[in-house]
């Protein structure tokens, strides 16, 4: 008896998440999208303060930023500032701006018709209208922030969380914006305007977080599917060529007869009405034999079950 054998796989192939069989931005590119992030930043702030700023035509800069650790990050903002912590990009990403009391004060005095000029004693309590438009001010850079960080791509279909200020506070520790010992990059957005005033403002964002804020970052990471399963219609498999055969009859011979055998002996054979075409040992489908064009032919008439590919009996 001859039995044909099929092979089944051990164990199912592994197939891993995107996170780890993709491969994130190379440090060229992603400085590349850092530097198109800033562009894109102060261009959108150019705009968008205008109004709040008495309608004066800003020009607004992004600094590369500074690479620190969270506890530098805080010392450098200084114990006393007005703080918000915002919520950006499409991911809800945080991230801390800040302005000194006495750039608050300023910008304050140009939305109402001055000149933006900080003159006198810096109080030790920011005053109320002060604070006010602190916090419209970095409403509308969250807004800005998220709008850069999409780049030239459109927002997702689904939607994604409405940048704003999630709380304001005067001691930024307290709004714990990263770990102490975490990297933070550190931004110094500069507000100008023809009448020769300059506003600076602190813009601090972790490291990992800036990652995901950045064009084709966290929003869309560059796609990447896992391979789907090889299959014999798929390239390379389906180019390969196999040999195929058809057993038109088999018989039994004993070993006397076959050491007898000679030219011109007649062996009789009893072809069946339904023959195998098989793939080595294994059957692929049986037909009936015929002639096509003048050439012998089998027509297919069924295919095994996929558990029945276990050959047959001689």
């Amino acid at each position: 008896m001859r039995m044909g054998q099929s092979f089944a796989a051990a164990r199912p192939a592994a197939l891993h998440c995107p996170e780890l069989i993709c491969r994130g931005p190379r440090p060229e590119e992603s400085a590349a999208l850092l530097a198109a992030w800033r562009r894109d930043l102060a261009r959108l702030l150019a705009d968008d303060l205008s109004g709040l700023l008495s309608g004066d035509r800003l020009d607004v800069s992004v600094s590369e930023p500074d690479r620190l650790n969270g506890a530098e990050a805080l010392h450098r903002i200084g114990q006393v500032a007005a703080n918000s912590l915002l919520r950006v990009g499409a991911s809800g990403e945080t991230a801390l701006l800040s302005f000194d009391f006495a750039t608050a004060i300023a910008l304050m005095d140009r939305s109402f018709g001055g000149d933006g000029r900080a003159t006198g004693p810096v109080p030790d309590v920011l005053p109320r209208s002060a604070a006010l438009l602190v916090e419209e001010a970095a409403t509308i850079i969250a807004g800005a922030m998220t709008r850069a960080s999409f780049g030239d791509m459109p927002p997702p279909a689904g939607g994604s969380p409405r940048p704003d200020v999630i709380v304001r506070s005067e001691s930024a520790a307290r709004l714990k914006p990263f770990a102490l010992d975490a990297e933070a990059l550190a931004f110094t957005i500069a507000i100008s305007n023809p009448h020769g005033c300059t506003w600076r403002a602190s813009l601090c964002v972790a490291a990992d977080r800036m990652a995901r804020l950045l064009p084709g970052g966290g929003r869309r990471p560059r796609l990447c599917t896992p391979r789907a399963p090889a299959t014999g219609m798929a390239r390379p498999f389906a180019d390969m060529s196999l040999p195929l055969h058809v057993v038109l009859a088999e018989i039994d011979l004993s070993l006397a007869r076959l050491q007898t055998l000679a030219p011109g002996d007649m062996i009789p054979l009893a072809m069946g009405r339904q023959v195998p075409l098989m793939v080595g040992e294994t059957v692929l489908a049986h037909g009936s034999v015929g002639t096509s064009e003048d050439r012998m032919a089998i027509r297919l008439t069924r295919f095994p079950l996929p558990a029945s590919h276990q050959g047959v009996a001689a």
